[in-house]
This record gives C-alpha cells, structure tokens and sequence, in this order.
C-alpha cells in the first residue's frame, strides 16, 4: 500500500486560518453594521458587550500569562514609584531653567525634582544590577515595571544599559500613558483593567523595590503588604527605597503603636538607600531559606 505524502497536522482550520478567509455574505443585506453576520471572536462590537466583561477579563489575564510563558520570564523583580520623578540629567536642566524664571515657586519645584532625582538613579542602578547578577542563573530575573515614565522607565532603563530584557505592564488611563522606550517590545502590555494588573505584577515577583511616589505607589505598596500580612501571598522582600521619605509620609510605628497592626507587621519592610544594599538583603533572604519552596536560588547570584 502506497504511504501518504503528508499527513494534515490537524482536522480543524485555526482560528487564524478561518479569520483570514471568514467567509463574506453576497448579499449586500448582510454586510451592513447592524448584521450579526460575523464570527464571534472577530466581531470587536459583540466582544465589547457588558455581558463579555468575564471574557475579557479572562482575556487580559491568559495574555501576559501566555506571552510571558513563552519568552520563559519566570522570576521578576517589580519597580515601584512615582511617574513624576526625573533622570538627574532632566531635573538639573529644569533647575537651570528655573533660576531664570524669577519665580520663587517655580525654583522650589525644580529644586525639589533635582532632590528626588536620586531615586531614579538608584532606580537605574538597582535594575542594572538586578539584571547583570541574575543573568547567570538557569532562570534570570527579570525587571518588572508599570511601563511608563519616572521611576517606571528607570527601572525598564537599567536593564536595558545592561542588554538585558524588561517587563512593562502599561495600562490605559483618562491622560495618555505611553510605554517608555526601554521596555522590551515583546513583553509590553497594556491592560484596561487594575485588578488584572495588579496580579500580574506578583505573580512573578521574588522581591518588589519601593521607591517614593504617590497614591499609586501608595495603593500597590499597601495591597502587597496585606497580601502578606494575611496569607495571600508567600513572604517577599519588600524594599522601601528612602527611610526619610517613607516615614515622614506614613506613620508605620505609630500604626503598631495605636495597635491597628502587629509590631511584627512591620518587619515585612525593609529600608533601602542603595542598590547593593538590596541586591545584597534579596540574597540573604532567599540563603536563609525563607521561601524554601521556590525554585530560584537568588542567593547563587551574589
């Protein structure tokens, strides 16, 4: 009996096949917007429905699940902060500009952003180095950001001086956020929805690196240190970059103090200045065994 040629790979067409030929009506009554004459998963308007909120939040969960998979982004250092602080290079040319303003309010805003411009230096540093030392492992670190500017492009920024990929999680706002120019095109995302966004910040995370920011900052640091608090999540380093910032902003001890939190709720933070200082904290964590169950061993690359 003479043997097939080829075999077909699979019975059905992919969807892909099937939305590149979906098959169009010759009747002109059926191509007009009102027809419900589409396949459903290339329909934009039917998926847009408030019935198909379950569907894509299904969706902006499985994305950068899948993609991230695939690329094997496996464990991540997340970057926190403000998206209003600047590169030194920018907050010392806005003070420049400032000193010949004449206006008092606008020289102590310039020199306010020059002062807090070492985050994002440290920032910069601390992704540097995330990246350099991981990369060695049989499963490197990836740096993790919201994908915007500040302390955001710093983060995506140092990996990227180092050639090392970074993880950007963007999401859609009433003013326009768009990806800074750092993060790696293949793991840029963007999200509708906070809840999901928020998820997969963690999902990953070996360690989170807090830097100075604002309400955002304030909500994603106070969400993580419930979820550890409680249960929810396996404990983490949680780095606070800037003691000074941090407890001038938030009375942490007056919070065990008052007693609405456990005096040990405030071992979960642990106060940065410098990059290697963090590096350095990460690797004891994980060398004394304090996660046993996951499998990187940051420790190895110290």
């Amino acid at each position: 009996m003479e043997k097939p040629s080829a075999v077909p790979a699979r019975t059905f067409p992919t969807a892909q096949e099937d939305a590149e030929k979906e098959i169009v009506s010759p009747n002109a009554r059926y191509e007009g917007p009102e027809s419900a004459y589409r396949l459903a998963f290339t329909d934009v308007d039917f998926l847009l429905r408030e019935e198909l909120r379950p569907i894509r939040l299904q969706l902006e969960l499985l994305k950068p699940e899948l993609v991230q998979n695939e690329h094997g982004v496996d464990s991540t250092i997340v970057f926190f902060g403000s998206a209003r602080v600047v590169a030194t290079e920018v907050a010392e040319r806005e003070l420049a500009d400032a000193r010949t303003s004449g206006d008092a309010r606008i020289l102590k805003a310039a020199q306010t952003r020059l002062a807090m411009s070492r985050y994002y230096e440290e920032a910069r540093r601390f992704a540097a180095l995330v990246t350099r030392r991981s990369a060695s492992l049989d499963k490197p670190i990836y740096v993790v950001t919201g994908g915007g500017p500040g302390i955001m492009e710093a983060g995506n920024r140092g990996a990227f001086e180092v050639g090392g990929k970074s993880v950007g999680l963007n999401i859609v706002l009433s003013h326009e956020q768009a990806p800074n120019r750092y993060v790696t095109p293949e793991l840029c995302f963007q999200f509708h929805y906070f809840a999901l966004r928020k998820m997969h910040f963690l999902l990953r995370a070996r360690a989170v690196a807090v830097f100075p920011g604002g309400y955002g900052t304030f909500d994603a640091l106070f969400e993580l240190l419930t979820l550890v608090q409680t249960g929810k999540v396996r404990p983490l380093p949680i780095l606070l970059f800037g003691e000074d910032f941090w407890k001038s902003v938030v009375n942490f001890q007056g919070l065990a103090d008052e007693g609405v939190i456990s005096p040990h709720d405030l071992d979960l933070i642990h106060w940065c200045e410098d990059a290697n200082a963090a590096w350095e904290f990460v690797c004891r964590f994980y060398a004394r065994g304090e996660d046993e169950e996951r499998e990187t061993s940051v420790a190895d690359g110290s």
